[in-house]
């Protein structure tokens, strides 16, 4: 017990993640009875995703205090989002330009998956605002809850005096739900051992064999997106060393990969946010729940790329018009997509239909990558889980909630 908790979870997540490979590799028809650990770690954490968006984002707000900074906050959250998408977008579609993963791909022989009926605009905007708060919790509806804690948040500052006690109880049941978090973490080597080990088992080699050049740009995309974007922005903009950072997000990119969903990554990223970088919580408990429905830099280079793999699949002609709409379309498309395993996919009728593409084309496209999905989706996670604490970092710096000294410290417990 003593070296168990005197060892970094990184590294016994690390440890776990390798031994799941090895025992997939070695006794694959093993690993689908250990599913139901990693079903049980999974429930555990998105257990706790909804009271922490609704609590947190809220008690963040009531430590701000102050509406001019709270807009501060804001602006520079959503803007930061904004940009990396974008960027995300374009660096999808440029690996595709480059790799080709779509040319000759045997897309006739793919059994088609319509998809369902897409989301409007319009039903995106409406359903911002809950009819039943607690239908909203129930249903894990992110932005919902994001509207309503900002509001709840809100109401409690303009309260005044009598706002105090719920703020008090806010921060108490946020504190109370972050140590939550903690306990339920020391489950993560076992939950990332049995979803590695069952996913590999399952589909790791073929994966490679039939889609291998589009697995290969989604390794690329999500390389380029962290070790580059991210990168830069950490190291000229916040002006942060690299390593610390990286080392210390080691545990939610674990997570966000074994998972493939950015909302059971939520509260894995609040605590790596506090303990291992320094952040202030009233930045991270705002920041993050908001990146987790907005921050989809893996989304987003993922529709980029498949919209690419789809268009060179079809043989359309590459425009620069086709370009700019596959780079507008992807960019909304990503920001509106659920935290969820394969959402993006779900997502990409909507670009792919503003480049011309068919129905029927689009569930052709699907029913060719959905197979293999899994393991792409839990690659793509990754860079979404580094967006949104890249941008929690650098909103930190700007508003003066950065402890470097728990940021630079060597050793992460």
């Amino acid at each position: 017990m003593a070296w168990w908790f005197g060892t970094a979870l990184w590294k016994r997540v690390l440890a776990f993640l390798v031994l799941g490979v090895v025992f997939a590799l070695v006794l694959p028809q093993g690993a689908p009875y250990l599913q139901f650990i990693g079903d049980l770690f999974v429930r555990a954490i998105r257990m706790l995703v909804a009271p922490i968006v609704l609590v947190t984002i809220a008690s963040g707000i009531t430590s701000l205090a102050d509406p001019k900074r709270l807009g501060s906050l804001g602006g520079r959250t959503v803007g930061m989002f904004a940009l990396t998408t974008f960027i995300a977008v374009s660096v999808g579609t440029l690996v595709a330009a480059i790799v080709q993963p779509g040319a000759g791909a045997p897309l006739g022989t793919a059994e088609a998956h319509v998809l369902g009926k897409p989301v409007t605009p319009y039903e995106q905007l409406i359903n911002i605002i809950p009819t039943n708060i607690f239908d909203a919790l129930a249903k894990g509806d992110m932005l919902a809850l994001i509207f309503t804690s900002i509001l709840i948040g809100c109401g409690t500052v303009v309260a005044g005096e009598a706002g105090k006690p719920f703020a008090n109880l806010l921060q108490s049941t946020s504190a109370v739900l972050l140590r939550v978090v903690g306990i339920v973490m020391e489950a993560t080597p076992f939950g990332v051992f049995a979803l590695i080990a069952n996913a590999v088992a399952a589909n790791g080699a073929a994966v490679f064999v039939h889609v291998g050049w589009l697995a290969l740009a989604v390794v690329l995309g999500s390389l380029i997106q962290m070790l580059v974007v991210h990168s830069l922005l950490l190291r000229f903009i916040a002006k942060l060393p690299l390593l610390p950072f990286f080392r210390g997000i080691v545990d939610a990119l674990a997570v966000a990969f074994s998972t493939a969903s950015s909302g059971a990554t939520l509260p894995v990223a609040m605590r790596v946010s506090e303990q291992n970088l320094g952040i202030g919580r009233p930045v991270f408990s705002t920041v993050l729940p908001l990146g987790a429905s907005i921050g989809k830099d893996g989304t987003a280079m993922y529709v980029g790329l498949l919209s690419m793999f789809a268009l060179q699949a079809f043989g359309v002609h590459l425009t620069p018009t086709v370009y700019a709409a596959v780079l507008l379309t992807g960019a909304l498309a990503a920001f509106g997509t659920a935290p969820v395993p394969s959402a993006s996919l779900f997502m990409l009728a909507a670009v792919l239909s503003a480049v011309g593409v068919s129905p029927e084309q689009t569930a052709l496209v699907v029913g060719f990558v959905l197979p293999f999905d899994r393991l792409l989706d839990m690659t793509r996670t990754v860079p979404s889980a580094s967006a949104n604490l890249t941008v929690a970092t650098l909103v930190a710096r700007w508003e003066g909630e950065l402890d470097e000294d728990v940021y630079r410290a060597p050793d992460r417990a």
